[in-house]
Order: C-alpha cells, then structure tokens, then sequence
C-alpha cells in the first residue's frame, strides 16, 4: 500500500493529561476553567470537550507535566461552582502528531493513524483534529514506538521527527 504524504510527525514529551468529569452542560464552564488555567499562565496543548449519555460535560486536557500542580490546585478550587464529579489526571503521557498540509483533501489520515497505532498495540487516551493535524495522546512509554509506527505508515520529508520537551 502507498504510503500517504504528509509534513510531518511530531511528539510532545513531558505532558500530563487532566480530566473534569461529568460537568453539568452550562454554557459559562468552559470559559470559566479555561480562563482560571490562563490566569495561572497555564498553557492548554490539547483540549477535547465531551459529552456522557447522561448529557455531562466531559473535558481532556493536555499540559506540561510542571503545570500539573497548579493545575489541579485550580480545577479542585472551581469543582463546586462548575459541579464537577471527578478531577483526574495522568502525569507521564505524550503527544504523538500528524501534521498537514491539506488534510481536507485526505480523509484517510485518522484511520491510517489510528490503524498504525494498534498494529504496535498503542491505545489513545484522547484525540483531536484540526484542519491541519491529527494528534493523540499516549502513555509516555509508548511515545518511541507510536512515532516510528507513524514513519511506517506515512510519507514525511526526510521521516520528521521532532521533539517538544519541558522547559
């Protein structure tokens, strides 16, 4: 099978992965976590929003690892006014990236990632699109055999690989 083109492949180490489960669906919560993390000089890599069948708000975030205490001292501290069930958080993940251009004009970017992944038997903790990337996040031990899957799967100029580690 060919190989489809894209720009490059990219991993993010030293990240940490925080959830705000089962949020009751209000308008104002979004803007409330998001803007308390900013005020905290807290910078958000990856966001997913989500909803449970029982019709809660479900939000992944993806951090540098150092920002995880302060963090989650916010989110603990905005839990009763956004009635959050649960805060969670993994501090050893990563971000494995797929990255344009024209990603509108291939639609079999996300399956052939995803397929890639489970052939070396890496289960994503969360996804997220753009016009422009398909990123995951991973377990941080699985960040070198997610990437090379990835060089496997995909056409990138001179197989790009590059790192975004903590300051």
């Amino acid at each position: 099978m060919e190989r489809i083109k894209v720009g490059g492949i990219m991993q993010s180490d030293g990240r940490a992965v925080v959830k705000v489960m089962s949020c009751p669906d209000r308008a104002d919560i979004a803007g409330l976590v998001l803007g308390a993390l900013g005020d905290r000089n807290v910078n958000i890599e990856f966001l997913v929003q989500s909803f449970d069948l029982d019709g809660f708000s479900n939000y992944t975030l993806c951090i540098d690892r150092k920002d995880l205490e302060s963090t989650i001292e916010v989110l603990e501290a905005l839990k009763p006014s956004i009635e959050a069930k649960v805060i969670s958080y993994n501090p050893n993940v990563a971000v494995v990236s797929v990255f344009g251009p024209h990603f509108r004009e291939k639609p079999k970017i996300s399956g052939v990632m995803f397929s890639a992944l489970a052939t070396v038997g890496i289960n994503s903790i969360a996804i997220s699109t753009s016009i422009s990337s398909v990123s995951c996040v991973v377990d941080a031990g699985d960040v070198e055999a997610a990437v090379d899957a990835l060089n496997e799967a995909f056409e990138a100029p001179h197989q790009v690989k590059k790192r975004a580690e903590s300051y």
